[in-house]
């Protein structure tokens, strides 16, 4: 099937290949959203179960990476690597992370990092969901 859900948070998925879920994402018209995390992380968790649980329910195509893990998966290019070694190639340093993948596995949509700010997270997400979409199928 591609996609395994392990560990604590998984309530997303994580991914066997980033390659195929985002091939699925862009066949159903819909970005890719890779939330990067943590384990024990507060706020990831605060971000995966109030936002991007809910989002996944309403039909949204979304993946978890996690920070530190050293399983390996295929990337969008068919390479073998670590969800670590991914974080790092995409500069992702602090979790959570939310991005917004299109065609090539390029960032449609401007990142969201960390969640500093509750009362205002899920509108910047809905936001930038939005247009992820809008550039997923322009």
């Amino acid at each position: 099937m591609g996609v395994g859900a392990t560990g604590p948070a998984a309530a997303l998925p994580a991914p066997d290949s980033l390659d195929e879920a985002l091939t699925r994402a862009l066949r159903a018209g819909e970005p890719l959203i890779v939330m990067v995390s943590l384990p024990g992380c507060a706020y990831c968790h605060t971000v995966r179960e109030h936002h991007l649980v809910h989002l996944r329910a309403q039909g949204a195509h979304i993946v978890q990476i996690d920070l530190r893990d050293r399983r390996v998966f295929r990337d969008i290019d068919g390479q073998t690597l670590t969800q670590d070694d991914w974080a790092r190639q995409r500069k992702v340093r602090i979790a959570p992370t939310v991005l917004f993948l299109g065609p090539q596995g390029r960032e449609v949509a401007r990142r969201l990092v960390g969640a500093s700010i509750p009362d205002f997270y899920g509108s910047y997400l809905e936001e930038q969901y939005r247009l992820a979409k809008k550039a997923v199928n322009a």
